[in-house]
């Protein structure tokens, strides 16, 4: 493993706490807690209560997958959108998943919690061999038990890579092994390098956790191609330094879902006004929007966040770049390496 920051970086390292686990190191980047939670889940009651809210009912088009076929290696770069934040990159010949979650509920509970609103469109098995498997961070719409056995059971040669302090997550659910990374950390995993690169978020799956393990986002190189995934994030101030140390990207996947209301979901998850902000400062050619449309975990319509992006970057957007809205199952295909590695 290495750094790609300085070692005065390396070692004041401001996202640690001094007493253990994890920080946002910017001003006014911190979550509520516990507090607005209660805030928001009663406003949320009292909203249904007075019928102020409903449950609209949208439905959204599947496509099944197209992927690469495992003896197959044209150099192309292949972007498969799974739903809410999962999704399948295949760098040339090596192949890349991201935050895995095919479970019907984002939850500790079968029976409780947000239910996927779009199945799957595809079945584990019908993956192609994987590389290597990422995690953003641990929340429950981003590691979810049942997929990481199944995957750890269907691709044993996969490497994983996490944020440090999700090994202790994923090793007893039949992981054999997962490289921790800090931000600014990168390894070599299987035919790709992977670097952790800052996020603006928190952790924690349950009532004594909280930002006990780090979160972040990918930076992955290979087969020619990078590709930078910013995880789940709020609006912070290292984008265009992530470019800078990282890039140049080929493809940036950025969250554009899960944002309202912005009191509360503001410091923690991007809106899509904040999503085109930083896809811009990124700089890729093509900025792949996601986290939306799969589970409904916040106050905005299900399907508000792609109009809201497309309309931000037609206002916005710098000309030869691209925002890609994919339907639930698509593949995308670069067949051309636009610079060298």
């Amino acid at each position: 493993m290495r750094w790609y920051g300085s070692v005065a970086e390396a070692r004041q390292k401001p996202h640690h706490k001094p007493e253990g686990g994890f920080r946002n190191p910017w001003p006014d980047a911190q979550p509520l807690g516990f507090g607005g939670f209660l805030r928001w889940t009663t406003q949320r009651a009292t909203a249904r209560l007075r019928g102020a809210t409903s449950r609209e009912r949208v439905e959204f088009p599947i496509t099944t997958p197209s992927f690469a076929p495992s003896d197959v290696d044209d150099g192309a770069l292949r972007v498969t959108w799974i739903g809410h934040s999962t999704v399948v990159l295949q760098l040339g010949a090596a192949t890349v998943l991201l935050d895995p979650v095919w479970s019907e509920r984002a939850s500790p509970f079968g029976f409780a919690g947000p239910r996927r609103v779009v199945p799957a469109p595809i079945r584990i098995e019908r993956l192609p061999p994987l590389d290597v498997i990422l995690h953003s961070h641990d929340h429950y719409d981003h590691l979810d038990v049942a997929t990481v056995r199944a995957l750890a059971r269907a691709h044993p040669a996969a490497r994983w890579v996490a944020p440090l302090g999700l090994g202790a997550r994923l090793t007893p659910l039949g992981v054999p092994q997962v490289a921790e990374l800090d931000w600014w950390q990168a390894t070599r995993a299987g035919p790709a390098e992977v670097t952790c690169a800052p996020a603006q978020h928190f952790s924690g799956r349950g009532l004594g956790d909280r930002d006990a393990t780090l979160w972040g986002g990918f930076a992955i190189a290979a087969g020619g191609w990078r590709v930078f995934y910013a995880g789940d994030t709020g609006l912070h101030p290292e984008f265009a330094e992530i470019a800078r140390r990282l890039g140049p990207f080929d493809l940036a996947i950025v969250p554009i879902g899960a944002y309202a209301p912005r009191w509360f979901m503001g410091p923690v998850h991007l809106d899509p006004d904040d999503a085109v902000t930083a896809a811009l400062a990124l700089d890729a050619p093509a900025t792949l929007g996601v986290h939306w449309g799969t589970f409904r975990l916040t106050d905005e319509p299900l399907d508000e966040p792609p109009a809201r992006a497309i309309r931000a970057w037609a206002a916005r957007g710098a000309p030869g770049r691209e925002l890609w809205v994919f339907r639930h199952g698509e593949t995308r295909v670069v067949p051309v390496r636009r610079r060298p590695d």
